[in-house]
This record gives C-alpha cells, sequence and structure tokens, in this order.
C-alpha cells in the first residue's frame, strides 16, 4: 500500500495531539473526485482553535467542540488552504484536469434562503482530511485551474481561507469607495488580506497593529496605521474616527469601543475573536446610532471566483511571511501564535507519489 507523510490530528487538544506521520495511505478520488499532489498549504487560526475545540456553542462557550458545535471526527488531517497539481482522476472527474495547477475551494456548500448565501456544510480540513498532506482527494468541482497564474504556489496557498473571509467581510459590510474603514489585527493573514482588498476598492484604510508591522502594514495599503503598542488603543481608534466600517478579526476586551467611533448608520463585522469570543457591547452605541452588526464566516462561491480571477490576473499579492516543511508543522503553528509576523505562515509538503 502506497502511504504518504500526514499531519494527524486524534483528538482535541494541545500541540501533542497532532502528530506528523509517514504512514497514513495515499488517499484514492471516488466518483468526481481527483487528488492533488499538495504544494502549499497556508496556516489558519482555524486550525488552531480546531485543534483546540475552541468554538464553544451558544449555550456553554467553553464546550470543546469544532466550528459546527460537535467535536469533529479523528483521525483528522487538517489544513484548509490547498495549492497542488492534479495526479489523479476519479470516475467521472473531467480529463482535463489531470496535470493542472489547481486551487481548492475549501468550502462544501449547502443550499441557503437566500441563493446568494449559500449554507456552509463542512470546510477542508474539518469535516473531510485536508492539506497537512502530501496527497489529498477532493471533488473537481471545487477546483480552480491556476496554472498561468503569475503567483508561486506559497502566494497561491494564501487566499483561499484569509482572503476568502476578507473578501466574504467586504461584501457583507458592503464597503465601497471613498469610505473610511478600520481594519483590526492588520498583520495577519486575514488582517493583511483586508487591508489589501479595501485599499483595492478605493477605501481609506485606517490599519490596528504593532509598531514593528506598520510599515509593512502601510507597505501593503493602509493609508494610517494605529499602533497598539504605543498607547490605549481605545483612545487611539476614538482619534482617529469616524468609520464608516470596522472589519475586526480580533474581538476581546477592546471590542466594545470599536463601536463608538462608527458614523451613524455604519457597520462593524467581524469574523473571529482571536483575543476572545464573549464581549462586552453596549446597546445604546448600537441602538442610538443605527449600527449594524454583521457575523461573517469564510466566503461563497463567487466571492471565491473572484479572488481566482484575481489571482490570474496578477492583480493580488498576498504576503507569506515564512515557509516550512511540513514536518515542521509544530514550529509553524507555535510561531502563528506568537504572532508579530506579517502575512501568512505556509507549508510546503513536498511532492512525490511513490509508496514508502
Amino acid at each position: 500500500m502506497a502511504t504518504m507523510t500526514a499531519a494527524v490530528l486524534i483528538a482535541h487538544g494541545g500541540p501533542e495531539v497532532l502528530e506528523v506521520r509517514d504512514d497514513v495511505p495515499v488517499p484514492r478520488p471516488g466518483d468526481g473526485e481527483v487528488r492533488i499532489e499538495v504544494a502549499a498549504a497556508g496556516v489558519n487560526n482555524t486550525d488552531l482553535w480546531t485543534r483546540q475545540g475552541a468554538y464553544g456553542t451558544s449555550a456553554d462557550p467553553e464546550a470543546v467542540v469544532g466550528w459546527k458545535g460537535v467535536p469533529i471526527d479523528f483521525p483528522r488531517v487538517q489544513g484548509g488552504d490547498a495549492v497542488g497539481r492534479v495526479v489523479e482522476l476519479g470516475p467521472g472527474a473531467p480529463e482535463h484536469l489531470l496535470g493542472c495547477r489547481v486551487l481548492v475551494d475549501p468550502i462544501t456548500y449547502g443550499q441557503g434562503v437566500d441563493p446568494s448565501e449559500p449554507t456552509i456544510e463542512g470546510v477542508l480540513g474539518s469535516e473531510e482530511d485536508g492539506a497537512f498532506a502530501e496527497q489529498l482527494c477532493v471533488p473537481a468541482d471545487r477546483l480552480h485551474d491556476v496554472t498561468d497564474a503569475p503567483l508561486s504556489d506559497a502566494e497561491l496557498a494564501s487566499l483561499p481561507i484569509a482572503y476568502g473571509t476578507a473578501i466574504g467581510m467586504l461584501e457583507r459590510a458592503a464597503v465601497t469607495a471613498g469610505e473610511r474603514v478600520l481594519v483590526t489585527g492588520a498583520s495577519g493573514g486575514v488582517g493583511i488580506a483586508l487591508v489589501q482588498l479595501a485599499a483595492a476598492r478605493g477605501a481609506e484604510v485606517v490599519a490596528v497593529t504593532s509598531a514593528r508591522t506598520a510599515d509593512a502594514v502601510l507597505g501593503a495599503g493602509a493609508h494610517q496605521v494605529i499602533a497598539r503598542d504605543a498607547g490605549p488603543v481605545a483612545a487611539q481608534v476614538a482619534a482617529a474616527g469616524p468609520f464608516d466600517a470596522v472589519a475586526d478579526v480580533v474581538g476581546g476586551a477592546g471590542f466594545g469601543a470599536l463601536l463608538g467611533p462608527v458614523r451613524t448608520g455604519g457597520r462593524l463585522v467581524t469574523c473571529g475573536a482571536v483575543a476572545g469570543p464573549v464581549v462586552a457591547v453596549d446597546l445604546r452605541v448600537v441602538y442610538l446610532q443605527r449600527l449594524r452588526l454583521i457575523g461573517s464566516t469564510m466566503h461563497t462561491p463567487s466571492q471565491f471566483r473572484r479572488l481566482v480571477e484575481e489571482a490570474r490576473a496578477g492583480r493580488l499579492a498576498p504576503l507569506v511571511a515564512r515557509t516550512y516543511p511540513l514536518a515542521q508543522i509544530h514550529r509553524a503553528q507555535e510561531a502563528f501564535s506568537a504572532g508579530g509576523h506579517v502575512g501568512k505562515l505556509v507549508l510546503l509538503p513536498g511532492s512525490g507519489t511513490a509508496a514508502k
């Protein structure tokens, strides 16, 4: 039996429940599926939260569960960002895909009430095995051909979760040219994507980041930086306002202070809670200023297609902070948790389909 190297999650918990194994069977594509030789796989906060079971439930914020409110099935290969080359076709998979370099849409979509907003039934690396492996099988209809894209594999692997989340936030908050937008956590994968994409729309971006990453965030398109280590962030945000919209990826104790500087009728869109999921909000600010609070999870199919089109045309410039071999996934996740980098951390599983 052909085997491969993969990072296998065996339970919810700390780094010790993530095991790098070289005896994992190479998956075989089923009906309508293809097998991909993974070239690069981005590291995301969702990998850590899924490993930790940190998503909680509405009834119990401390419940140890995956993002759907239940424990995920183990063992599981994580990794939602996948780019690679198609090396095998399952029955019914389009023949033209063989040999193509492809980017994978990580979402399994369901039927939503609003056709423009399908439900998310599963995510690569959570409800199905993902990209932290040398080989991966996925349905062919979730592939996008990026053979001719000018971006590197590592740059392409920076797009699905981070840029997909960012474009979903900006679309749902209806950010347009000429608006002033505050972006928190601006040096991370989603944050830097928000800065780039909002600036590309013609918005004036004010970004919250650290002093040492300020120049890189300004280089990505921010018009102004608020250094969170240069004084109380709430006071700096208030002085920099007003804002038409806030795109928050942080949450935590500072969440409530983001609302006051938003113009009457403005919007706050949130996608994460790295500083804490349970926040305090003064509802008087919300209703007196007629604010809209918007929750945003990842992207839609049409939004992902637009990202791929931008990548093919060379109009995106994802920032890759560092790359690591797959065997160093623990080191990569430790660096991710420590922060201080600008852009994405990316794993390079390598190539080779021979049995081991």
